[in-house]
C-alpha cells in the first residue's frame, strides 16, 4: 500500500516544511491540518508517545485521510527531564520560543551538568481507530550553553550544542541537521517501517 498524501498533524510552519523536506525522499505529499480547519488536539498526556498519537487520530478522524503527528521536545538532564512534554509551552500558554529558552537558561543557572537530548515520537495513523499505528523514535544528544549561537531552526535549537560537532542546531545547514537530529533519525526509522510493512512503495529515493 503506498501512501500518496499525508495528512501532518501540527499549526508549527517550520515543523511542516521540515516534514515536507524530510517525506520528500519517499515520494509522499504532505498537508497541513490547517487547510482543513481540524483543530488542535489537547495534549494532557505525560509521554510522547501518547501525545503523539493523540493528534495523529484527531488529525484522521476530521480529514479521513492517513495521518502523521509528532509530540517532540528537549530532556535536560539536571531538570529531572524537564522541559520535556511540555517543551512549546514551559514558560507559558503563549508558546514563545524567546520565553522558553529564557527560562530555560535561568532554571539552569548555575548548574554545571548541561546535559540534554531531543526526543521525537512519530505516530502515523491509516485511520483514526487503526489497530497498528507506525510508531519511531529518535533522539539527539548534546549539551545546553547559555550564548545562543546560529540564525537556523526553531525551539531551543540556538542553545542546543552538538558537542561531536560544535555546532548549535540553529547553526547547521538543514541537511546536516536532518541527518543528525531527533527528528531525522525518527523519519529514517520511518522508512524502514514503510518498506518493511508495504515493500519498496516507500523505497527512499535519496
Amino acid at each position: 500500500m503506498k501512501i500518496e498524501k499525508l495528512v501532518i498533524a501540527t499549526g508549527n510552519v517550520k515543523k511542516l516544511k521540515e516534514f515536507e523536506r524530510l517525506l520528500a525522499p519517499l515520494g509522499i505529499s504532505v498537508v497541513a491540518q490547517s487547510e482543513f480547519n481540524v483543530p488542535e488536539a489537547p495534549e494532557p498526556h505525560h509521554t510522547f508517545l501518547e501525545n503523539a498519537l493523540a493528534k495523529a487520530r484527531n488529525a484522521a478522524r476530521h480529514t479521513g485521510l492517513p495521518a502523521l503527528a509528532d509530540d517532540s521536545g528537549l530532556c535536560v538532564h539536571a531538570l529531572g527531564g524537564n522541559p520535556g512534554v511540555n517543551s512549546a509551552y514551559y514558560a507559558g500558554a503563549q508558546k514563545s520560543d524567546a520565553d522558553n529558552n529564557a527560562k530555560l537558561i535561568a532554571d539552569l543557572r548555575g548548574v554545571a551538568d548541561r546535559r540534554s537530548h531531543y526526543t521525537a515520537v512519530l505516530a502515523l495513523v491509516m485511520r483514526e481507530d487503526d489497530p497498528e499505528p507506525i510508531i519511531v523514535e529518535g533522539r539527539w544528544y548534546g549539551e545546553i550553553i547559555d550564548i545562543p549561537r546560529g540564525n537556523g531552526g526553531f525551539g531551543y535549537d540556538p542553545y542546543f550544542l552538538d558537542p561531536e560537532l560544535g555546532l548549535t542546531g540553529a547553526e547547521m545547514p538543514i541537511d546536516q541537521k536532518g541527518a543528525r537530529s531527533h527528528r531525522g533519525r525518527a523519519f529514517a526509522k520511518l522508512a524502514v517501517e514503510l518498506n518493511d510493512r508495504w515493500g519498496g512503495d516507500h523505497a527512499s529515493r535519496a
